[in-house]
């Protein structure tokens, strides 16, 4: 069981980073998926989830217009589409395996997690 996220870096204001978690098949295809952040000092923050088959998916007010979550079952992997980047969006970004069909914005609805891929938005 093992997700892994990949395609944070470095951008400046404005710019725009994909960002991809690729997981294990068996947890993958029937489970809803999130997005949460870490920025430094604060607490982990939901950003966006997915239901199993991508057809009901919400998002935290502050990324809403901006950010796009999607997955593809054929490749075991969730995406994050990220424009518009703030400096505020400077986090460690994790991706995460809901414990049921559908996303939800609670951590204890997720039973795995990634290890977060950093990205750094530049004033």
């Amino acid at each position: 069981v093992q997700l892994v996220e990949s395609g944070g870096g470095l951008v400046q204001t404005g710019g725009s980073l994909r960002l991809s978690c690729k997981a294990s098949g068996r947890i993958f295809r029937n489970n809803g998926m999130g997005w949460f952040r870490r920025a430094p000092g604060k607490e982990r923050e939901f950003v966006a989830a997915t239901s199993w088959n991508g057809g009901s998916s919400f998002y935290v007010e502050s990324v809403k217009g901006r950010f796009t979550i999607s997955r593809d079952n054929t490749k075991d992997t969730v995406y994050l589409q990220m424009n518009s980047l703030k400096p505020e969006d400077t986090a460690v970004y994790y991706c995460a395996a809901s414990r049921y069909a559908v996303g939800s914005s609670q951590v204890e609805n997720y039973r795995y997690w990634g290890q977060g891929t950093k990205v750094t938005v530049s004033s």
